[in-house]
Parts: structure tokens; sequence; C-alpha cells
């Protein structure tokens, strides 16, 4: 998923790392034009009252209208519109809910909740109670709003009128298993779901309609209101990701907890974590110790690199199952692995191993596909962190293998699938895997751009007609590490500039002709970190692109319009700040 320099290619930039290009690319065309202005008239009776629903609840008048402002706060809340992602459905009415020192959160497991806490439900534990978990969400619901409110904000099971009312048990199928309603009037605000992802994403949607000094760790003055009304939301996609690449670059769990925190609040549930790659080593494997003491080492540039123990993976796996993440880890292979070559000598043909690598350039390590330890080496690492990792996908990644010739590449690929099914993981990798044959089952990641040829996206096409599933993750749209614009200090270019419009204006159903529509899971968007060494430089490149993500993950294609997006982006720009995020004030949106 990175660059690759050509030998004699001119220099520019920062250590020339803006002037990438990629092998083996022929350029079809794009296929969706970018909708700007008013939709054109006939609409569908049933889009048009939506549209109109959204403008109404997002507040607009016309475009170019701008949101209301810190001053007009106390008169008027936040509508219930105003959010990214954008609802499902919005009815606003009637007089808002206000947080007040006396109110009460209560929490209720409700009839026919079921038993199970299910995925994603940090306990860890499937017998773990409905109610228990929905107290858990009421006790970080309190946990968030009480530093800013300073009021105490009880969690409590006991039924009473009025409050925050948290009730597991909706029978609305429509709601899924992450879906939720939310409903405000002045004696109570309301949000009930199916099962317990969706009551926490109905908790995200009330903390974004609060104001944006919700987010402050100290005292604030109020008030904290809520519209009137009632949202009814559901994900169009039931996989919505982030890949955070900690192999250039190393980020302890400090910085990946914060990050999964930023994810939560945009309703994601998939942090993919890129854990091994040329340059690095991240993860501690009992049965292969130098993996993380040499190859873990180092990083891009030559830093001190560092890896995770088994206990910091278990603990970021825990936090982000609390906030309803999945963990995918991703073990590159065959190619990406000069990490794990130079930590074993005997995982090379040649029984020699090569120097650590601190450059950025890729298509040059292979694991020997012949050797019998090659296989122990795979069962041993794919089984250790299958161990680690509850969720039900394990990534081996697969792409760029250019120095594993096709005939290896398949060979290779058939053993290591098998063995990731042995361990009782779902296969997944990036889209080279069709250039073997996708187990029954197995999950694509598609990363092509504009210049992919139709060759390879022919081959994505045809493995999801034959069963696989699809996530889409075109670098061109969602590679968060793309540059904005020519003017960019930080990301590269080799799929070409990124602003946050392009980020936005797509459709995963639309993107590759052919895909069968029931082959797509959803979206992710990919921070790889060769030019991305701290937190300041990962938020600035991720945000606001990473919200782009998130609404086409979740919203429904219909409900998503530029023209509005940008005007609730702009109304996001004050909680990134709240939370300490420097993103990129792209010029395409009008910020306060």
């Amino acid at each position: 998923m990175v660059g690759v320099r050509l030998p004699g290619a001119p220099q520019g930039g920062p250590a020339g790392k803006d002037r990438l290009v990629r092998q083996r690319r022929t350029t079809p065309g794009e296929r969706r034009t970018p909708r700007r202005g008013p939709l054109p008239l006939p609409i569908p009776l049933p889009r048009l009252l939506g549209i109109l629903l959204i403008v109404v609840a997002v507040g607009l008048s016309a475009p170019g209208a701008v949101p209301a402002r810190a001053g007009t706060e106390a008169a008027a809340p936040r509508p219930l519109g105003q959010l990214v992602p954008v609802p499902a459905e919005v009815v606003p009415g009637g007089s808002p809910y206000a947080i007040t020192s006396t109110t009460p959160i209560r929490v209720t497991g409700g009839p026919g909740s079921g038993t199970g806490a299910g995925p994603g439900s940090g306990t860890g534990s499937a017998s773990a109670s409905a109610s228990d978990e929905v107290r858990r969400i009421g006790t970080y619901l309190a946990e968030l709003l009480r530093p800013a409110t300073g009021y105490a904000l009880p969690v409590t099971d006991r039924p009473g009128p009025g409050g925050i009312r948290l009730e597991l048990g909706s029978r609305d199928r429509s709601l899924g298993e992450e879906g939720y309603r939310l409903h405000s009037t002045p004696a109570a605000l309301t949000i009930t779901a199916r099962a317990p992802a969706g009551l926490f994403h109905g908790v995200q949607t009330l903390r974004q309609l609060l104001p944006d000094r919700v987010e402050a760790q100290s005292r604030q003055e109020g008030p904290w209101k809520v519209a009137g009304g009632t949202i009814t939301d559901a994900p169009r996609y039931g996989y919505r990701g982030a890949m955070l690449d900690v192999s250039r670059h190393f980020f302890p769990v400090a910085e990946v907890k914060r990050y999964i925190d930023r994810l939560a609040l945009y309703k994601i549930n998939k942090l993919h974590l890129h854990l091994s790659d040329d340059q690095g080593w991240r993860i501690a494997i009992d049965s292969w110790p130098r993996l993380a003491a040499y190859g873990g080492s180092t990083e891009v540039g030559g830093g001190p690199g560092g890896y995770y123990t088994k206990d910091q993976y278990r603990e970021i796996v825990r936090y982000a199952s609390a906030r309803f993440l999945e963990v995918v880890p991703e073990i590159g292979l065959p190619g990406h692995t000069n990490a794990a070559l130079a930590s074993y000598p005997e995982l090379n043909c040649d029984g020699t191993a090569p120097p650590l690598h601190t450059g950025i350039e890729v298509g040059f390590s292979s694991l020997c596909v012949d050797k019998p330890v090659t296989y122990d080496f795979v069962d041993d690492v794919l089984r250790e962190v299958a161990e680690l990792t509850p969720g039900p996908y394990l990534h081996i990644g697969g792409d760029e293998a250019d120095a594993t010739s096709d005939e290896d590449y398949a060979l290779f690929m058939a053993r290591a699938q098998a063995i990731v099914g042995r361990h009782g993981k779902t296969v997944m990798a990036w889209h080279e895997l069709t250039r073997a044959e996708p187990v029954e089952g197995a999950v694509v990641q598609y990363w092509g751009f504009d210049r992919t040829g139709p060759t390879e996206r022919q081959q994505v096409v045809d493995a999801a007609r034959n069963g696989a599933k699809v996530v889409l993750s075109p670098a061109d749209r969602i590679y968060l590490d793309m540059k904005y614009t020519e003017e960019t200090e930080l990301g590269l270019r080799w799929a070409g500039l990124v602003e946050v419009e392009r980020s936005y204006d797509w459709d995963p159903a639309a993107y590759l002709e052919g895909l069968p529509q029931d082959a797509v899971l959803g979206v992710e968007a990919p921070l790889w970190t060769e030019t991305l060494a701290t937190r300041a430089e990962l938020e600035q490149m991720a945000f606001p692109r990473l919200l782009s993500a998130a609404e086409i993950g979740w919203s429904p294609e219909e409900a998503r319009d530029w023209e509005t997006y940008k005007e609730r982006l702009a109304a996001q720009g004050p909680r990134l700040t709240a939370l300490g995020i420097g993103f990129h004030r792209s010029p395409q949106v009008p910020w306060s």
C-alpha cells in the first residue's frame, strides 16, 4: 500500500517522498460525476422529501448558509440533522430537552433485549446480562458529560419519570444490531435500540447534539439543550473501518486509544492495525521472539521503533471493544516481510538475513515459499495473533508481492488461507489475493484507484461473483495519507491529490463496475505512516477526511450531498478543536 520510487526518479518535496509512483497500473476513467449544487428534477418523491427534511433539520435556508455559532447556542439548540454521519431519518419538532443538575441517566435492559453482551461489548463474556451492558454504556455517557457540565448524572436502573433514558429491547427490526432511535421532549430524552451497539451509537449522536464545549475537561457554562424531535438511524454498511499503520512509524498504546475514541465518535466500528511490514514488526510472538525484539527495533528514518507486548495488544482490543470497535490485525505476507527476514535468517531462501530496512520502498521482500519452515512460521504467528483477537477477521496482506512469482504467490496464499481457517478466523487480504484464489467467504480489500488496470478490477469483480466479500478503500478517495493539495507538506501523492470533496463524493456501490451489491461489506479509510511520525501529523491527515469515510459507510446514499455535508462538516470544526485535534482547514469547507 505504499509507493515505489523507480530507480533514478527525480526527487521532490521532503526527502523526495512526494514523487512516488506505482508499478503495474494502467488507467480506466472515472465513472462517477461529482454531484454539485441542487439535484436535477424530477426526483422521486421519497428522495425529495428526504432531501428537504435534511435541509430543514440542518437549519439551512440556502446553499452557503452557516450553522449556529457559539453566541446563539443558548437560544437555539443544535438542529437534529446537523450530524456526521447524517442520520437516516430526522423528524424535528417540539421543545428541547435540557440536561440539568438533577438529571439522572436511567438504564433499562428491557424485554427481549437478550442476555449476551455480543461482539464489541468490552466485557469479553457472552454471559454478561443486557442490563449490565446498558449500565456500562450509561456510565460511559456520564463520564463523558460530567467534566464539562459539572453535574452528578447518577446512573440508575430505578424506574422514574424524566432524565436521559437508555433502553435496550426495541422490537423495531429495521434498527438491526447497530441502529437506534433518539426521542427528545422537554420531559425526557430517550435512546432505544435492539442491541448494545445501537445504544452506544445513539450516545454518540446525543454527544454531537450537545454544544461543542461538552468535550471540555473542565466546568463550562450551560445550558445543555437537545432539540426536540426524533432521529431514527441505522447504518448502510456493517463494515465501517479505519486502518492505522503502526509499522512504518510506531505509535504507543495511548495514541492508539486516542484514535479509537475519535473513531467511536463518528460510528466507525472496525480498527485495522497494520502490525508488520518491511520497516518494523509490532507485536510480540512468543514462538519467534526476535520478530519484535529485533524486527521491531527500528522504523522509517531509523527511529527506535517499538512493539506491543501481548498484554498491551489485549488492552488495545479491550479498549476498542468497550467502544464497539473490532480490531482487525494485519500480518503482511508473503511480501512486506523484511523485518521478519532480518530477524530470522532461515526464512530467507539463501539462509542469509538482510539488514533492517528504514526506507519507504516496497515490493522487494518475500518469504521463501519452498521452505517448510516458512509455514511453521506463518502458522505460529497467525495462531498467536488469532488467540489474542476475539473479532472474526485475520488480515494476511497479500499486496505488492512483486518479488514473488505468480506461481509461488498462488501456492503461498492457498496455504496461508488454510492456516487462517484452521485458527477459526475469516481471511481478509488486499485485493491482490484475487491473483490467486480466495477461499470461500474471504474478504478482499480493494485499494485500487483511477489508474488501476481493468484486468485487476475485473479480478475483484469476478471474485465477488464467486462469493468473496469486498471492502472498498480506493486510494484516490480515502487513503488518508494522500496529500490534500500541492501545498500540503505531509503525505504522499502517488494516487493523486485528495481534497475533502473528493474524499466524500463517491459511492461504494458504484465504484467498481459490475460488483454485486450484496458483496460490498463496507468501506475502510487507511492511514499509512511513511511520512507521519507524530500524533499531530496523524490527525492533520486524518481529519476531516475520516469523517467522509464515516458518513459514506453509515448514511443512506440518497441522504448524502456535498453541499449540505460541507455545512455539517464545518459545524464539526469547533468540536474537533475542543477535542484538541489539529485538523486540516480545507478551503472547500466554510469553517467558522
